[in-house]
């Protein structure tokens, strides 16, 4: 089978690996299709090294299909569509003991810390799968794993029907989270620097926002002096994490979403004098995977806006060169293409 590894220098390799039989407690997925978000574009940069080897094979926004069932795995069957909630934990440490498994402080991240989708079959533990119903495309299915982060950080914030929500960074998280808080019945706008990303998010129905305007001044005529409720910070870019408390109202909230590979300067005394709230929101839960399912299933979130092409599985590093440069939204591989398994 043909199977996609990093190899640093910022370069994906394709080439044949040969299939194992899945485990006991195993199933084997025959991968349809495999998105490339923002983390897999910091292993590409090499930030992630440390944990990430040379010749790992990455890769955890999926979708595909059952192809094998190892020993003792009962309730699914060969052929039934599904993705992966690709977080398994110890069990035994203190946050999981706490009731906050999914950020396990021994964490595996499948597809960063363990083997990823981006290979013809993928063994994983039954444990970690999400079932897909029928009507929901293998395409679509494959922003399950992001819109569960979506859903995660639009539910830690705590976000009500009627309230004002701010989403810096017009990025596929960013249109997910801004998606996904509309569903929830808040008030929306998105600020993005990018012209091109802008009129695409206009186009969803969003009010979208140029970064280099007062944005802060619109907040405040939209908000009526108060400030919004939630700020999403999604961006990743410093002056976007020092600025963004001031879109907030007194006692509002401050999701962090974006991964920062150093730290960031943050205004502390915005947050002291008006009692905000500050959130970091890392992955998700099961239930996030769920509500995700129901949300793209129902056609709420703009799953086809959002794909901007998709590409072989031989053509990976063109993906991740034009993710890179900043040329497209979300772009999805297609891993059976070309597959002689």
């Amino acid at each position: 089978m043909l199977a996609a590894h990093y190899a640093g220098n910022r370069t994906m390799t394709v080439g044949e690996s040969e299939p194992s039989p899945p485990e006991p407690g195993q199933v084997q997925i025959s991968v349809a299709y495999n998105g490339i978000c923002g983390t897999d574009l910091h292993i590409l940069s090499g930030h992630m090294d440390a944990r990430v080897a040379a010749s790992a094979i990455i890769g955890h926004e999926m979708s595909g299909t059952i192809s094998a069932l190892g020993e003792g795995v009962e309730g699914w069957a060969i052929g039934d569509p599904v993705t992966v909630m690709p977080l398994a934990w110890d069990g035994t440490c203190p946050a999981c003991l706490a009731g906050n498994r999914h950020i396990c402080q021994n964490l595996d991240f499948v597809g960063i810390d363990s083997p990823g989708a981006l290979q013809g079959r993928w063994n994983v533990d039954a444990g970690l799968l999400v079932s897909l119903p029928a009507s929901l495309s293998l395409q679509h299915a494959a922003l399950v794993e992001p819109t569960a982060v979506a859903v995660h950080d639009v539910r830690r914030a705590e976000l009500e029907p009627g309230q004002k929500a701010v989403v810096i960074g017009g990025g596929p998280i960013g249109v997910l989270i801004a998606s996904v808080a509309r569903s929830f019945g808040g008030e929306v706008v998105v600020i993005e620097l990018d012209s091109k990303r802008r009129e695409r998010i206009a186009e969803l129905g969003f009010t979208v926002l140029d970064a280099r305007d007062d944005t802060v001044a619109w907040v405040e005529e939209w908000t009526q002096g108060a400030g919004a409720d939630v700020v999403f910070e999604v961006s990743g870019a410093a002056a976007a994490v020092l600025g963004a408390v001031d879109y907030a109202k007194v006692r509002g909230t401050l999701v962090v979403v974006a991964i920062h590979p150093e730290p960031r300067p943050v205004n502390l005394q915005r947050v002291f004098w008006r009692e905000l709230r500050l959130l970091g929101a890392r992955v998700y839960q099961r239930e996030d995977f769920d509500t995700a399912v129901a949300l793209l299933d129902s056609g709420e979130i703009p799953a086809d806006a959002l794909i901007t092409k998709t590409v072989p599985l031989a053509e990976i590093q063109s993906a991740f060169d034009a993710l890179t440069g900043g040329e497209a939204m979300k772009i999805l591989i297609d891993v059976q293409a070309g597959q002689e398994i």
